[in-house]
This record gives C-alpha cells, sequence and structure tokens, in this order.
C-alpha cells in the first residue's frame, strides 16, 4: 500500500526503468550434410570455425583430387559472416564405427592393456595402421605408414612411478616424432578411480549413439559416466579394478602410505594408431559438391537424411532458427521427401526457419518459379541464383544459395536485430562469393519475387547482396516476410522462456503480473529497436475466469503490430519551367 504524507516530510520512491533487453539472440544455425570425419548423425555445437575442422575436417581426396563438401563451406560461411554457434549433424551412409587402440602395453604383464582409446568421430579415416596387431606401423622417421591429416594417433610419456602418474598425448596421424602435431595433451593421468586424476574422469569415457525406441522415435543415447573432455578420443575401458600398491621396498603396504611404487599399474612410453574403425563417407566413393543429381547428392541418397533430421525435431535438446541441408535440391523427387520434412520440421518446432534451394545448378527462371509454386510456408524461405566461391582447396566452386544464406541471418542479428530484413545493400552482402551464376535482370528480379522466391542480385560497385526477403507462404499476409516470421520467432521464444518459469506457481494475480512485469518491458524495448509499432497483452479476470482457473489454465493474448520493411521506394521527379519559384 503506498504510504500518505500527512505531516511535512520527505518520501523517498524508487522508479526502476533500468530493464535491460536482451541481446539478439545469434543465429544458431542447423547445417546438415556429409562431412569428411567426426561423430555420425550426433548434432554437435561447434563455436568456431577452427573447432569444425578439429571435429569434422575440410578436405578429402577424390580421385587424383582434393574436394570440400558443400557442409564444411556452410560452415565456413556462416562463421566468416558473424555467425556464433552451428549445429552441425554429420550425414553418412551404411554402417559406422570407431577406431581402437588394441596396442597399448603396460609396464608388468598383469594389466594386459592398462587401458583403451576409441575415437570419437567414426569411420574408416581413423585406421591409420595396417593391422591391429601393428603399434602404429611407423616409419623410420617416427611417421605413420598409413597416417593423413585426419587420422589419429596416441602418445603415451612422463611415466611417474612415484605418483603413479603419466601424460597422454593425441597427435595427428601424419606427423613424425620430429615434427609432433599435437592435438590435445592430458597430463598427470592416473588409473587410480578413487583419484582426482583418474584418466576416465580427465579424458571422458561417454559414447553417444543414436537409438529408436519402441514407438519409433530417434534420439541419441548417451551411455557411460564422465562426459568427454576430448574432441577426438574417449576411455572405452580401464584395467584397473585392483590396484597393486608396493613400496619402494618391495613389500605390499596400504594405499595411504606415501612411499609407494606405481609401476606395476602403469602403461609404458610409447605411441600408438587405432584400428578396426569401419564406414566410408558416401554410397560410391568420396563425393563433393559437383556430385548432385536427381538420385545422388554428394556420395549420399535422400533416404540417408532421415534419421538426422528426425533428432533435430527435439526443440528441448536443440536450439537453433536456421536450418539447411545443402545438397539437397527440391526439384529432385528423390531430396523432396527430405525438404518437405526439413520445412514441416520447422513448423512443428515453431522456431526456426528453412532455408532451401529449388533447383540445380543451370536451371532458368522459370523453372525455379515452377518450384516455388509447389511450396507453401512461412517457415520456408529460398534464395536463387548459384554463387561461385573458393573452396578451402583453392579451386573456384559452384555453390547453392542454401550455403551463405545462414550467414546473411546471422550477420542481420549482429548488425541490427532478428527483425530486420536479412536483404539490401546494408546487411544483404555476401561475404566469401565470387560472382553469381546468373546477373538477374529488373525483369527477372520481379518474376522471381512474384513467385516468392529472394533474388540474390548484382550491382555495379555494390556487389553481391541479397534483394528480397518472402517467405514461401502463399497467402499475402504478414508472415509472407522474412522479417516478421524471425519477429514472432524471437517474441514467441521470450515469452515461452518466461512462461516456463510460471507453471506450478499459483494462478494468482501475483503470478500474472510476475508474467506482465518480464514481458511488458521486453515489448517496449522491441517497439523502441524498430520491431513493433505497437502491442497489447490482456491477462486478467476478462480471459482467466473461474473455468479457467479451475482448469489449471493461465490464459494470456498478447496483440502486435510488426513493423514494415521499406521494399518500394517512389520518388517524383518534376520538371518546372525556368523562372519557377520553389517555395520552402
Amino acid at each position: 500500500m503506498a504510504e500518505t504524507l500527512i505531516s511535512p516530510g520527505v518520501l523517498t520512491r524508487e522508479n526502476d526503468i533500468s530493464f535491460i533487453a536482451p541481446a539478439a539472440v545469434e543465429a544458431g544455425a542447423a547445417i546438415l550434410g556429409p562431412t569428411v570425419k567426426g561423430p555420425v548423425e550426433d548434432p554437435t555445437l561447434v563455436t568456431s570455425y577452427g573447432q569444425y575442422q578439429r571435429i569434422f575436417g575440410v578436405t578429402f581426396e577424390s580421385g587424383s583430387t582434393k574436394q570440400e563438401y558443400l557442409t564444411s563451406l556452410a560452415v565456413k560461411s556462416y562463421f566468416n559472416q558473424g555467425g556464433g554457434s552451428v549445429l552441425v549433424t554429420r550425414v553418412a551412409s551404411g554402417s559406422y564405427s570407431v577406431g581402437s587402440s588394441t596396442d597399448i602395453t603396460a609396464a608388468t604383464g598383469s594389466l594386459n592393456n592398462p587401458f583403451t582409446l576409441e575415437t570419437v568421430g567414426k569411420g574408416s579415416i581413423f585406421n591409420n595402421s595396417t593391422g591391429a596387431s601393428d603399434a602404429g606401423s611407423e616409419n623410420s622417421d617416427g611417421s605413420l605408414k598409413s597416417g593423413s591429416a585426419d587420422n589419429l594417433r596416441y602418445e603415451i610419456s612422463n611415466i611417474q612411478n612415484g605418483t603413479g602418474t603419466f601424460t597422454l598425448t593425441v597427435r595427428r596421424g601424419d606427423d613424425s616424432a620430429k615434427n609432433k602435431v599435437i592435438l590435445e595433451t592430458f597430463n598427470d593421468l592416473s588409473l587410480d578411480p578413487n583419484s582426482g586424476n583418474y584418466i576416465e574422469r580427465v579424458v571422458g569415457n561417454q559414447t553417444k549413439s543414436k537409438t529408436t525406441d519402441g514407438d519409433g522415435n530417434v534420439y541419441i543415447q548417451t551411455t557411460g559416466e564422465f562426459v568427454n573432455q576430448s574432441n577426438f578420443v574417449r576411455i572405452s575401458a580401464v584395467n584397473n579394478q585392483t590396484l597393486n600398491y608396493v613400496g619402494t621396498d618391495g613389500l605390499t603396504v596400504g594405499s595411504d602410505n606415501s612411499n609407494i611404487s606405481y609401476s606395476g599399474s602403469l602403461p609404458v612410453a610409447q605411441s600408438g594408431s587405432f584400428h578396426g574403425a569401419t564406414g566410408t563417407n558416401g554410397n560410391a566413393g568420396d563425393k563433393y559438391f559437383g556430385d548432385i543429381t536427381n538420385t545422388d547428392t554428394q556420395g549420399l541418397v535422400g533416404a540417408n537424411y532421415v534419421d538426422s533430421i528426425s533428432l533435430l525435431g527435439n526443440k528441448d535438446e536443440y536450439a537453433f532458427n536456421i536450418i539447411s541441408a545443402p545438397g539437397l535440391i527440391y526439384d529432385f523427387g528423390t531430396h523432396k521427401t527430405q525438404l518437405d520434412s526439413i520445412i514441416s520440421l520447422a513448423e512443428t518446432r515453431g522456431d526456426t526457419i528453412a532455408v532451401i534451394d529449388l533447383e540445380q545448378y543451370g536451371a532458368t527462371v522459370s523453372n525455379v518459379t515452377a518450384a516455388a509454386s509447389t511450396v507453401n510456408s512461412s517457415f520456408t524461405a529460398t534464395y536463387w541464383p548459384w554463387l561461385q566461391t573458393q573452396s578451402s582447396t583453392g579451386k573456384n566452386v559452384w555453390i547453392p544459395a542454401s550455403v551463405v544464406i545462414p550467414g546473411v541471418y546471422a550477420f542481420t542479428d549482429n548488425a541490427a536485430a532478428p527483425w530486420f530484413a536479412p536483404a539490401g545493400l546494408t546487411r544483404g552482402g555476401i561475404s566469401d562469393v565470387i560472382q553469381a551464376e546468373r546477373k538477374l535482370t529488373r525483369t527477372q528480379r520481379d518474376t522471381l519475387y512474384n513467385a516468392n522466391v529472394n533474388p540474390i542480385a548484382t550491382f555495379p560497385g555494390a556487389g553481391i547482396s541479397v534483394f528480397g526477403q518472402k517467405t514461401l507462404q502463399k497467402k499475402k499476409s504478414a508472415l509472407d516476410r522474412v522479417n516478421v516470421r524471425r519477429l514472432l520467432i524471437e517474441l514467441k521464444k521470450f515469452v515461452n522462456d518466461v512462461s516456463r518459469t510460471l507453471v506450478f506457481e499459483q494462478n494468482t494475480i501475483n503470478t500474472r503480473n510476475n508474467f506482465l512485469s518480464q514481458v511488458n518491458p521486453f515489448l517496449e524495448s522491441v517497439v523502441q529497436r524498430q520491431g513493433l509499432y505497437a502491442f497489447r497483452i490482456v491477462m486478467d479476470e476478462s480471459n482467466n475466469t473461474a473455468d479457467v482457473i479451475d482448469r489449471n489454465q493461465l490464459i494470456g493474448q498478447i496483440f502486435i503490430q510488426p513493423a514494415k520493411t521499406v521494399e518500394f521506394i517512389v520518388l517524383d521527379f518534376t520538371i518546372e519551367p525556368t523562372g519557377a519559384t520553389f517555395t520552402a
């Protein structure tokens, strides 16, 4: 209750207007497709292109040349344009398995293999030795006979008998004893499960595998006690259940004795490799960006994407607001089914936009508009034509627009906000591209835009820019624009996050006020940041009647007027006769 002044005095009040609007959510793109290596069908968050390189690789040998997948080009473009994080899902064909270190030896024969390493990534690329019994297949210079940059090897060093500790180093498979390329180092490891430096605790022992439950739902099942701290390996087994503590005098002593030799419970200094991994990148050998046909895409078929798409449907586990699968073409019958699934995923989640490609390289404007007429979704956008960029191999290659558009969205988020159009010369510029497949005329841009296809335009002196921001919704409404759809995504996300904290609270006016006190300032901040013209929230007795409360419901109605973008500028020039007077 407000205090009332009766006698003369000073009343001190507080009015908190310091609400800080949350920063725009990072684009958080989800990108699906083949990679050189890494986890298979396990959505993995990467926060830099360097991290992507370490986990998924970049280039591979295809015949006599080096190639790069569209997935790698898409992730690179995203980070180059300011993106903060990417959820990468490696799509593969057939059965894949990890490589194992079957050749680690112990200081004594009692332990056999003191511990066993496994690669986190799957595929035959991790086999860098000729046989399971061959401890590294090393050449005279210490390099692996079949090693490559994408292979792995391990090294055990710094054995300390007094403390029972050692160092594990993960190295590149193409290095040598004189030129080591170290990827990770773990110091002071112990085989004692009671130690804070226990090897499974420090390195990690978890595995992730795609699993289908009895209802047909696909999910990632995690086993193992300790989260993997290594990007490359995990501990699959430790032969240490009974440690033999021996004092320096040779007599058995208690584990609490400080004068102990652990020599019988340690590995020996050594380097080795991994064996037994299976799986190849594609159906018929390694393929790349140029291999996109009606039945094939970069060595995969459309059906290879099914489970990966299903996994990303769980919005409680995976958060992103853009999804693309470069290499899938909507007009190809065998690809259409999977892209329809991606569109359905975006609509069901309600928090992401699917960026899809309609046609192969070399298509015509009429081909593209015809394909666009078969899609109807405000959660989907498409862009055309194809673009040329330079791959990591130094080659100039042609890529579909879905490779670079997520990066344009990310740039817009950083430069302005998600409710600003990711288009135009200010925010729609596309970095790292050389030229467009077609330099569109004004008439061609008009035809494309009328069909809800966003043109990529080339302007003299201004470079290459996205010059459209329509969704593929056929109905004329505010949601046929990308900026409005993304505005709704941001608003719903914030309101849902606030609402989630109120579940199981008492259905009282205090709870309603709690909601309003958080949502009103946020929406007001969106108005100030040019996302809305106006808004209104109704959450009171008018929509929360006794009947509603008895059903354990809390109802709120939010009315918004989204800010519209300027897409058409009309300038009238009038030529007046000489001697005319201009009024101020």
